[in-house]
């Protein structure tokens, strides 16, 4: 599980019918270094399934491969990443981070 920052929406005109009341997001997934704004994200932005109604700038607790599915058994859903959780916030400890080289 990684956490990811929601940038956008998703919205389709056509769709596979497993995507039915589909809410999907456009997510970018987070290091520790863009956790402590060290930098900006870099990483490759993904679609998530979002059943929790995130929105843009949201902190997501991401799902993505196998697990990503596992919230729909035993039906099949073709999705490669889901949101498992919407973050409230994030306490990182500042002695570990200094550690780290982080701030």
């Amino acid at each position: 599980m990684r956490i990811a920052k929601i940038i956008g929406k998703i919205t389709l005109s056509r769709s596979l019918p497993e995507f039915a009341g589909a809410s999907l997001r456009l997510a970018v997934p987070l290091s520790l270094a863009n956790l402590t704004d060290a930098e900006h994200p870099l990483g490759e932005e993904l679609v998530l399934w979002d059943e929790f109604g995130s929105g843009v700038g949201d902190l997501v607790a991401l799902s993505e491969g196998g697990e990503a599915a596992q919230p729909f058994r035993p039906k099949d859903k073709p999705v490669d990443a889901y949101n498992a959780a919407i973050l409230d916030g994030i306490d990182l400890n500042a002695t570990q981070l200094r550690k780290l080289k982080f701030k």
